[in-house]
């Protein structure tokens, strides 16, 4: 495989969690990797972790290591994709966000998109910072003391994010450019832009006509939710009589 940058000698942590956008994660690693990076899956357990497509189940992707196994000190950048779960299960993390603290307190580069800097939020690094996201998690960034740019990349020193699987061409373009410790270039806008991006008038309307015509779900997958609903009850019951 022909390399199209040099990342020769950099080992990249991927940090994600069941329930992550697989476009995200899937296209990323690979334009490392054909770089020359050595990327690790990192999460929250062993084993093979479930992506999605939006709200779809997709396939699965095999972890290297869990966050305890592993220190930032072992890695060259970080890279936090995103998905609705997987960043929430992971914001809930003492481990994950004191992960995401080693990397930026070393000013290693860190690069997120979608519904990652989520974590970013949770693991209070984003005070006088500026980025982009999902736009439906613009006033969480704003709120935790960011300023928050309606781009398709934005950097700010050792950080990179987008908005989500619209920007992934440019996003990736980009974590080359910062894991390979490379200036920003001029699409992107410094840490002095004062002012966020509005706030967005109406929801994006392809998750509404994607839900709006989503078939119903299989007897399978209605039988295993309505298993796991009743094993809830009956652990909650089970407690009350303890």
């Amino acid at each position: 495989m022909k390399k199209t940058n040099n990342l020769d000698g950099k080992r990249i942590a991927v940090l994600t969690a069941d329930g992550f956008e697989k476009a995200e994660v899937t296209v990323p690693v690979k334009v490392l990797k054909k770089a020359g990076a050595e990327v690790d899956i990192v999460s929250l357990r062993h084993g093979r972790i479930r992506g999605v497509n939006l709200h779809e189940p997709a396939g699965r992707i095999s972890v290297d290591c869990t966050i305890g196994e592993v220190s930032a000190d072992e890695y060259d950048g970080l890279l936090i994709p995103g998905g609705l779960l997987g960043p929430d299960l992971l914001r809930q993390s003492s481990e994950a966000r004191d992960f995401v603290r080693a990397f930026d307190e070393a000013r290693k580069p860190i690069a997120s998109i979608c519904h990652g800097p989520w974590l970013l939020v949770s693991a209070e690094r984003l005070q006088g910072r500026t980025l982009t996201s999902w736009p439906g998690i613009r006033d969480d960034v704003v709120n935790a003391g960011a300023t928050w740019l309606d781009q398709e990349v934005v950097r700010d020193g050792n950080l990179v994010t987008s908005r989500g699987p619209q920007d992934l061409k440019a996003f990736c373009e980009a974590i080359i450019e910062l894991y390979a410790g490379r200036a920003a270039q001029a699409r992107t806008r410094s840490s002095l832009t004062a002012l966020s991006a509005p706030q967005r008038q109406e929801p994006p309307a392809l998750p509404i006509q994607v839900m709006r015509w989503m078939p119903r779900p299989s007897f399978r997958t209605a039988f295993i939710v309505s298993g796991i609903a009743l094993g809830v009850v009956v652990a909650r019951k089970r407690l009350r009589v303890a």
